[in-house]
């Protein structure tokens, strides 16, 4: 009896050392040590980028309505038979004191007739030369425009009143070798015409200001003005 108390006395002195010792050859697992083995590999994973969620549609009762701003009133006056210096003070006019205005403007010239004509020359000397060559061939009825302008030095052969009186000269011109001479319009006064339109607030202020610069205009209002307009 007493020596199997003893037996399993070493027994279990025996199987105790056998863990100790088994506890330094082979220490137990870390629980952290099979979560890293669940762990997806790092090269393995994908990443999805999602892209920006759609906008919120506006609800209708989030539109707001445009503000529309109110319209002013509009004028239109029409100045006409205008001339040149006249034209230009009224330009001057509405420049610099009514500046809200728009203005259309249209120039035309009248024509008073036709005229047979040698184009202006290089000088006077050139225009001298030319005067004897028609001297030569019989033309005596001429005249050398003297005068500073775009004709200067032109030679006048002759005044019409149409065109087909101007064109016959012209051709009686040719009969006597005459080949330098051609028909062109008298143009007379340039007449310029206005159509101002602007706040009809300041038509009044405006109508008085020209009628004070130009006392011999006479406005009308646009859609009878174009009726005689250039």
């Amino acid at each position: 009896m007493i020596l199997a108390l003893r037996l399993a006395v070493v027994v279990l002195v025996l199987g105790n050392a056998l863990l100790f010792a088994r506890s330094f050859i082979a220490p137990a697992k870390s629980p952290d040590a099979g979560r890293l083995d669940q762990q997806v590999l790092p090269e393995r994973v994908k990443v999805t980028v999602f892209a920006d969620p759609p906008a919120r549609v506006a609800a209708k009762d989030d539109v707001q309505p445009a503000v529309q701003a109110p319209r002013v009133p509009e004028t239109c006056q029409a100045w006409g038979d205008l001339p040149n210096a006249d034209a230009e003070h009224l330009q001057r006019l509405l420049s610099e004191q009514f500046p809200a205005f728009k203005a259309a403007r249209r120039v035309s010239a009248e024509t008073t007739g036709y005229w047979v004509f040698v184009p202006p020359l290089e000088n006077k000397e050139a225009a001298t030369r030319k005067t004897a060559e028609l001297q030569q061939l019989g033309v005596q009825d001429f005249f050398v425009l003297h005068g500073a302008g775009p004709n200067q030095y032109a030679v006048s052969l002759g005044t019409y009143r149409t065109e087909e009186a101007a064109n016959a000269g012209l051709e009686a011109l040719r009969a006597k070798g005459v080949k330098s001479a051609k028909v062109g319009e008298r143009k007379g006064k340039t007449i310029n015409w206005f159509e101002i339109r602007g706040p009809q607030e300041q038509a009044e202020t405006l109508r008085e200001a020209v009628l004070a610069l130009l006392p011999k205009a006479h406005p009308t209002d646009c859609a009878k003005g174009k009726e005689g307009q250039p």
